[in-house]
């Protein structure tokens, strides 16, 4: 066979070779690039760890990063002295490192700040004031010296609910203290306060905060924060913020002004988590506190495994 023949016939098997993949393409159809995930992962859809009073998907607890979403908490200093009344400075900061000065009201206030010790002692909730350059501050009690975890709780204007955290040095000699045990009532300033529900992971959890003085029930709380009472549940493993509100609020018509305060609580993960409910009432605000176990109830005890069965007498 001569040259021209050669390539001739190799010309005839690639176009043949050509035409049998373009069929095979054309059969299974053009490659169309996977869509892109449009799944959104934030975890301030309603708010860090809000809750409406219907189940929720799992969501992580805040306040477990300094820098969150674009924002940032900068704290004037780390380590502070321990008193009565020190005073504590802060900054939000943007994405381009500017304070953030917009604020929108959240239950009534612009800015929501916690600080604990974390061994959930010295708990507080305050509301810094702002000025004009973007620096919020408020006194502190830290006569109580050790390490505590601060959290912003706010939303930025044309943004959604942020909550950060920053570690806080009070010196002094720390001891630190275990978690309180689970307990169904505690007594803060003479008013005795129970709690009735428990916490399930990943769940929506309805808790009841009952509050009574001198064996009567409080029919007549104030409102604070727009709401008769104001919930914070801290994960004891980590500090993780959950910030839960009440099932209703005043003036709905059917949200009543005691004894009994309706939450719903999702818990991202099992464990022990530390609540503390702030209510108003004679135009005082006072926190109780309590421990509760994610999956256990409140302050009940667990009921005594069945006797094995003797042998025989199975079903």
């Amino acid at each position: 066979m001569n040259a021209s023949s050669k390539f001739a016939g190799f010309t005839v098997g690639l176009a043949a070779v050509f035409a049998l993949a373009l069929g095979a393409g054309a059969a299974l159809g053009p490659e169309v690039p996977a869509p892109a995930d449009t799944h959104d992962t934030s975890t301030h859809d309603a708010g860090p760890g809000s809750i409406t009073g219907a189940p929720v998907a799992e969501q992580s607890p805040g306040g477990l990063m300094v820098t969150d979403s674009g924002y940032t908490l900068a704290l004037d200093t780390a380590q502070v002295p321990a008193g009565a009344n020190v005073p504590l400075r802060f900054r939000i900061l943007g994405a381009d490192g500017q304070p953030v000065t917009r604020y929108v009201e959240s239950h009534d206030k612009q800015l929501h700040l916690i600080a604990v010790r974390r061994d959930m002692a010295g708990f507080q909730h305050v509301h810094p004031v702002l000025d004009a350059a973007g620096t919020w501050s408020v006194p502190l009690d830290l006569t109580r010296a050790g390490a505590y975890r601060v959290f912003a709780d706010f939303t930025p204007d044309g943004g959604d609910g942020v909550t950060l955290g920053a570690d806080l040095q009070v010196a002094g000699a720390y001891d630190p203290q275990p978690l309180p045990p689970v307990a169904a009532a505690t007594v803060v300033d003479g008013y005795t306060v129970t709690l009735d529900g428990t916490l399930t992971p990943g769940q929506a959890s309805k808790v009841t905060l009952s509050v009574a003085r001198g064996g009567q029930p409080v029919t007549d709380l104030q409102p604070y924060l727009g709401a008769y009472g104001h919930l914070v549940a801290l994960r004891a493993a980590d500090l993780g913020y959950l910030h839960v509100h009440p099932d209703g609020h005043p003036g709905d018509g059917v949200t009543a002004p005691g004894p009994g305060i309706d939450f719903y609580v999702t818990t991202p993960s099992a464990g022990d988590y530390r609540l503390f409910l702030d209510f108003q009432h004679d135009g005082v605000v006072r926190t109780a506190e309590f421990t509760l176990t994610a999956g256990q109830s409140s302050g009940a005890a667990a009921p005594p495994a069945p006797e094995p069965m003797p042998a025989g007498h199975g079903h």
